[in-house]
């Protein structure tokens, strides 16, 4: 109905409940007398009535939806009824010097129940016919008895089309046995199992915002011993501001398990670090440097050099960046330049003079680079000597520089080649303006080269998962919360630095090979799981940092500082000198000894030294 005729239907009503209020009150506690003899009843039920109107008017009791009537509601009734009984009270004292109190009271009482029964009429009658299920729907089992898990309860049940929930778990004990809704409080999270398997349950939605990620990851496994899919709700921030509908469940990501809050930023620090600055990411078309760049947008420097090797991953970015209404302010520039090629990295920064540069360019696969190790030798030691001394060249004021758990005592081509870069940006910082830093990572979620897309291809392809090996464990992070630390690192540089994030435990590659099946909505024995052995170069087991480099306190929450060997100076031109023209068959040792201090000066590298010097 439109408003005019629900404002004429409203009054009406309310006034029959106002004028009956009043002269039932009155005649409950004087059955014996005419009520119009008494002339001052008569002027206490007219005021009542307009003082009512106008309380109405004033608490918008005629223009809210009744049928999604809340608390709220019933308080902005109590609240225009007590106002409206008071008025009608001071009418009488006024005109007699007395009130008829206990008429009062009881009209109080009437017009309170009459017009909230009136109001929530509508809303009993909504519910009623909206939470009818319908058809063959899903069963569901909720997890959290608190406010999202009622907002989600109450969504469902609206809105029937699809699932039925038909028991609610809460960690709470004192909920247990009670009723939300009318669907029971059936135990906690331990007994999950047991109520899946008793109340035949199809799916399990996880409905507690307030969980960690290891608290996820702890609920998640004993969900596992069920047969039931998984899902979270969304974001209560994304419900409220509409993106997402409440029921608008959301398979759990391989993300949410990794059991470790992701890190927060010192945004104070940063924004005086990058705001209105020239920033410069190498890479910038790969997994890790494409995010660092949309991190470092947020942040509004004037310039983002996107500078990579790649024509495509760099066009993709520079369009994605660009076309952000949020960074219209900021001038994207697209550099298509090798790291390689030392001449025009010192031609590019020479032309933009940045501020801080962020060095994710880098061959980064383990397996790939045993079998090109000159091109890992180029790229990533070389590589980083180029644009390491662009940036003390020109004075950048930061230099962090992409690195790898896997350059801790490294038996492989791709570790001692990022060891090496360490090496050349630690020795640079001994003497440079320019803050030069490290960060180690972990192996990286859903990046180019990892694990995750290969195992998904597999399980898109019906199997079987292929793993390395049973026992074969590593670090992981996602891919924002490893730029996360490539932007505090730049702020936390003094120089030399070799930052680490704590990580939690290492997870077992098998572990997340199930994990994976499950949240694709497999079962093991559908896709299957194979050992395919190690591959070469690999390491079974991977470090941060080692014993020589650790130190336990933080530098800032989740982050490590850690004192890695230097390279004494004099070292670094023949070791330099030696890895360009060593042939290819001793190249791999000469890189894995180097990298773990085990090389030294041989006679004729003597002799190159001294004439360098």
């Amino acid at each position: 109905m439109n408003y005019t005729v629900r404002y004429t239907i409203f009054s009406i009503i309310d006034s029959l409940i106002v004028l009956s209020a009043i002269f039932i009150s009155y005649y409950l506690l004087h059955p014996t007398f005419h009520i119009y003899s008494d002339s001052l009843i008569i002027l206490s039920s007219i005021t009542l009535l307009i003082s009512h109107h106008i309380m109405a008017y004033f608490f918008q009791l005629y223009n809210r939806i009744w049928s999604l009537a809340s608390v709220r509601e019933l308080l902005m009734i109590a609240y225009a009824v007590t106002i409206s009984v008071i008025a009608a009270s001071i009418m009488q004292h006024l005109i007699k010097g007395d009130i008829y109190f206990r008429v009062m009271v009881i009209t109080w009482l009437l017009h309170i129940v009459l017009i909230g029964g009136s109001r929530f009429l509508l809303r009993i009658l909504h519910d009623w016919t909206s939470f009818k299920p319908h058809g063959n729907l899903k069963r569901v089992l909720i997890l959290g008895a608190g406010e999202a898990g009622t907002m989600l309860l109450r969504s469902i049940k609206r809105n029937p089309s699809e699932y039925q929930v038909v028991a609610v778990v809460d960690d709470d004990r004192n909920k247990k046995h009670l009723k939300i809704m009318d669907v029971n409080v059936c135990g906690t999270t331990k007994d999950i199992p047991r109520i899946v398997q008793d109340k035949k349950i199809d799916e399990i939605f996880l409905a507690i915002p307030s969980l960690s990620k290891k608290e996820i990851r702890e609920v998640y496994s004993r969900c596992l011993e069920t047969k039931a899919t998984i899902k979270i709700m969304p974001k209560i921030e994304d419900v409220m501001t509409g993106k997402v509908s409440v029921n608008d469940m959301q398979e759990i990501k391989i993300e949410d398990l990794l059991g470790r809050e992701e890190i927060k930023l010192d945004m104070l620090a940063l924004s005086n670090n990058l705001t209105n600055k020239i920033i410069l990411v190498t890479g910038a078309g790969g997994s890790i440097g494409s995010e660092i760049c949309r991190q470092v947008a947020q942040f509004q420097p004037t310039q983002v050099i996107l500078l990579g090797h790649g024509e495509n991953s760099i066009y993709s970015i520079h369009m994605e960046l660009s076309e952000n209404i949020d960074f219209k302010k900021i001038e994207f520039i697209p550099i298509i330049a090798d790291i390689q090629d030392r001449d025009r990295i010192f031609e590019v920064i020479e032309q933009f003079m940045p501020d801080v540069i962020y060095h994710a360019a880098a061959h980064k696969h383990v397996p790939m680079m045993e079998y090109n190790p000159r091109e890992a030798v180029k790229n990533n030691i070389f590589g980083t000597k180029n644009v390491a001394d662009a940036a003390h060249t020109f004075g950048v004021s930061n230099f962090v520089m992409i690195s790898t758990d896997k350059a801790v005592n490294p038996p492989n081509i791709m570790g001692a080649t990022k060891r090496i870069a360490e090496m050349i940006i630690q020795d640079l910082a001994k003497y440079s303006d320019t803050n030069f830093a490290a960060v180690r990572f972990g192996n990286v979620l859903g990046s180019r080269g990892s694990v995750i897309p290969r195992f998904k291809a597999q399980i898109a392809a019906g199997g079987p998962v292929t793993v390395t090996h049973p026992e074969m464990t590593r670090y992981f992070m996602t891919i924002p919360e490893a730029s996360r630390l490539v932007l505090q690192a730049g702020v936390l540089a003094r120089g030399g630095e070799v930052f680490v994030l704590d990580m939690g435990e290492p997870l077992k590659i098998v572990d997340l090979a199930k994990n994976l099946i499950r949240l694709s909505g497999f079962t093991e024995d559908e896709i299957g799981i194979e050992f395919s052995g190690i591959r070469p170069g690999e390491k079974m087991y991977e470090e941060l940092l080692n014993a020589a480099e650790i130190q336990e306190e933080h530098v800032y929450p989740k982050i490590h500082v850690g004192k890695a060997n230097y390279m004494d100076e004099y070292l670094l031109i023949p070791i330099l000198s030696e890895l360009e023209e060593c042939n290819l068959v001793e190249l791999k040792q000469l890189l894995i000894d180097i990298a773990n201090g085990r090389w030294t000066l041989k006679k004729n590298e003597i002799k190159l030294l001294d004439k360098a010097l």
